[in-house]
């Protein structure tokens, strides 16, 4: 099925569409959609990054889902950018990300959309996130700052954002030139970036998403790589004087060195986990 257009569309959040890339796991992708719980109808543009079998868009009781296949398997970065390309086309003013396998909070959307709209500088907004095992039991929160300067202050000792939760405005993210490949299993970190010398960014300081853990996930897979792209990007946003920018890359070098797991043990450490 095709998105309608803006026309036809209806509801409080006839303008938002929620953004989700994927490649297989169309059971993840099922139960992902099946969490939105909202009071108005969602619509959801679903970017096949070359699946095999092709996914296949399920019935989702008010929800309008439409799969975009891509004709091969090229990465996150490039589905995103044609998942937002196909979005502002259709109309669609706000993209709502979430990746398969994690599950959205009830009225995640609504209270988004309400804050974006009554702040229009934002071009972004995150929310705090419930980190959790592929069984569902919490692990730890993640709880990055509401405020946008000071996300902007320490954009690099900590993650600002947890990209799944993200509210993007379409129109800020085109003119900043969209997800790009050039940092690769870092997009999101090089798109906040580049959103932030524009415009404001923000989270809403509530829980909004439940984030599952997975060991095939990039962040496992993929671990030298990203960090290699947020050492660049680092380098290339890096101010003196200020000294989060030093401890933040300190502590990237210390990631570098240090084994996936044991990071992720020291998470569940300092992070303390709170139940839903």
């Amino acid at each position: 099925m095709t998105l309608p257009p803006a026309a036809e569309r209806t509801g409080a959040l006839a303008d938002v569409a929620v953004l989700m890339p994927a490649f297989n796991g169309q059971a993840d992708l099922e139960r992902t959609l099946a969490s939105f719980v909202e009071d108005a109808p969602v619509y959801a543009l679903v970017v096949d990054d070359g699946s095999t079998p092709p996914l296949v868009a399920p019935a989702v009781p008010g929800m309008t889902v439409e799969i975009r296949r891509m004709p091969r398997n090229g990465g996150i970065e490039r589905a995103l950018a044609a998942g937002i390309d196909a979005l502002a086309a259709r109309g669609f003013r706000f993209a709502a990300r979430i990746d398969a396998g994690d599950l959205a909070a009830p009225q995640r959307l609504a209270k988004q959309r309400a804050r974006m709209a009554a702040q229009p500088a934002l071009a972004a907004l995150g929310t705090w996130t419930q980190v959790v095992s592929r069984a569902g039991a919490p692990l730890f929160m993640l709880t990055p700052p509401a405020d946008a300067r000071e996300i902007r202050r320490t954009r690099f000792l900590r993650s600002p954002f947890v990209h799944p939760s993200m509210m993007l405005r379409i129109d800020a993210v085109l003119a900043a030139g969209n997800y790009r490949i050039a940092y690769p299993a870092a997009e999101d970190l090089d798109l906040f970036l580049r959103l932030m010398e524009r415009h404001e960014c923000a989270n809403l300081p509530e829980l909004g998403l439940y984030y599952e853990l997975n060991e095939g996930g990039i962040s496992a897979t993929k671990r030298r790589r990203q960090i290699v792209s947020t050492l660049r990007l680092q380098l290339r946003y890096f101010d003196a004087l200020n000294p989060c920018d030093w401890l933040g890359l300190a502590k990237n070098l210390l990631h570098f060195a240090t084994p996936y797991r044991i990071l992720r043990r020291i998470k569940q450490t300092v992070y303390r986990a709170r139940p839903d």
